[in-house]
């Protein structure tokens, strides 16, 4: 016993001393540690142009801001309409959504025309999060039905609730995430799909409609698909027991191919000699009302539209003419080592350049990222790079004349992620960064809701009134009115 005393005392002695290093040590470590939970890590792979971008800051300094909290902006007339001045701090930008909003007007008072919109994000929309809530909300009241763009293949099938979509193995996927110099270019959805061994194992895609409201029906199933020199490729649509086969004429830069049996609950298209062809996706749309495609892309920064084709959207463009891009980016430029989004708001203002050059005459929407917490001296606490990313979100808006939504301030701002995770019920997940379907549906409401704001004090300036809602109607009934017996009634 005697002979473990030394040890004891020994050991004693460390315990104590590493209890004093670690309380002296704590003044200078670092405050921010990690996140409570490692989260869903399948959806934090970033996109290499913003790393390379990310790369290539040196200076942690903040250029001069020209764009103070109270700074005015003013708009021009667009078609008569002005609405007023804005400061930076609360700006929204109705004014460059007014052609959009005209559109809207159309369809709501004469039914004509029709409104598509390109919804651009990443994680936060995948498997048609927040993107089926609004698809709904302006379809139940401007009208549409489908799902709209639909990938060939897509990582997040498994988990979209909109539409069932199969697909085989031997498929190759090429994304504007990973690859800078496709052999043949993305198509509006970043991708392009080729098909591998159709010789040997068939190449086929099977989609099925949902049970969701304005998407029980895949409404005029079409094929995109690019240019190639291979005139042999076919397509075989199996609907039941009903096969017919299409031949591929992939002669210009962007070609389309109805499955034409009109409104369908699901097919299959098996895919025949087709090598070298580029592949797209398929639209599902009855070509009324509003619809929305979901171009959602776990780890975008936004950055990789820019290497969009032009002539290649423009072939999109033609086909499908869109009226309003929005662009929802941000939780994969969080946390680079700097505060600085400098190069984030100057690179993000190229990328809304190029779309206005694919896309001519649309109208672009930025949606900034959402509160996310990271742990802070043992505490979950809104991640300091939030509202710097935010403020350059806005600042690119400003600048490109772009409608904006904050939706970090949107969700209630400072420490707001901490209670949408921990309150009962929960509306994100424990990473605190990703929304549950109970959040996503709010999330999609807020983000609505002030594009409502905005449409309808464009239909006041507009001097258009909108008509109250009509009060039923009360119907009278034949009675016969009885007098009252007055024989012995006190005199």
């Amino acid at each position: 016993m005697s002979q473990n005393k030394p040890y004891f005392f020994q050991s004693y002695a460390i315990i104590v001393i590493a209890v004093i290093a670690l309380i002296g040590f704590k003044q200078v470590l670092p405050k921010k540690i990690f996140t409570e939970t490692p989260g869903n890590t399948k959806n934090v792979v970033v996109d290499s142009l913003a790393l390379e971008a990310a790369a290539e800051v040196t200076d942690t300094v903040a250029e001069n801001d020209t764009l103070k909290d109270n700074s005015q902006i003013n708009f021009a007339a667009v078609n008569g309409i002005k609405f007023a001045a804005e400061n930076f701090d609360d700006y929204k930008g109705y004014q460059h959504l007014v052609m959009f909003y005209e559109k809207l007007l159309q369809l709501e008072t004469k039914q004509q025309g029709n409104v598509r919109i390109a919804y651009f994000g990443d994680s936060m929309t995948d498997g048609d999060m927040i993107v089926k809530e609004f698809r709904s909300s302006l379809q139940n009241r401007f009208g549409g039905e489908g799902v709209g763009f639909v990938n060939i293949t897509s990582e997040s099938a498994p988990s979209r609730s909109t539409i069932s979509h199969q697909f085989s193995t031997n498929w190759k996927t090429l994304s504007y995430l990973n690859v800078k110099h496709p052999k043949k270019p993305f198509g509006v959805n970043g991708h392009v799909f080729f098909v591998k061994k159709d010789t040997v194992d068939p190449v086929w895609v099977k989609y099925k409609a949902s049970n969701v409201s304005h998407l029980t029906s895949l409404n005029n199933p079409t094929l995109f698909y690019g240019n190639s020199g291979n005139r042999q490729g076919a397509v075989d649509f199996i609907v039941g027991k009903d096969t017919i086969r299409k031949k591929l004429n992939p002669v210009s830069r962007v070609n389309t191919l109805a499955v034409g049996m009109g409104d369908l609950k699901s097919f299959k298209a098996n895919f025949f000699a087709a090598d070298s062809i580029p592949f797209y996706g398929f639209n599902f749309d009855d070509g009324k009302g509003v619809h929305v495609d979901n171009f959602s892309n776990r780890g975008n920064s936004g950055l990789p539209i820019a290497t969009f084709d032009t002539n290649v959207m423009r072939g999109f463009n033609d086909r499908l003419g869109y009226d309003l891009i929005v662009l929802q980016y941000g939780t994969n430029v969080l946390n680079y080592g700097s505060l600085n989004y400098t190069w984030y708001e100057k690179k993000m203002s190229r990328v809304v350049e190029h779309l206005r050059e694919c896309f001519p005459g649309v109208a672009v929407l930025i949606i900034s990222t959402a509160d996310k917490s990271t742990k802070y001296d043992l505490a979950m606490k809104t991640d300091s790079a939030v509202v710097p990313l935010t403020r350059a979100q806005k600042k690119y808006a400003v600048n490109t004349e772009a409608a904006y939504i904050n939706l970090y301030t949107l969700m209630g701002g400072d420490g707001s992620m901490v209670k949408w995770v921990e309150e009962i019920p929960a509306r994100a997940n424990k990473d605190y960064t990703h929304f549950n379907f109970r959040g996503a549906k709010q999330i999609s409401d807020l983000i609505y809701k002030q594009i409502n704001n905005g449409y309808e004090e464009y239909k006041r300036l507009r001097g258009h009134k909108t008509p109250e809602p009509k009060k039923p109607e009360v119907k009278k009934q034949d009675s016969i009115i009885q007098k009252p017996d007055t024989t012995n009634a006190p005199q």
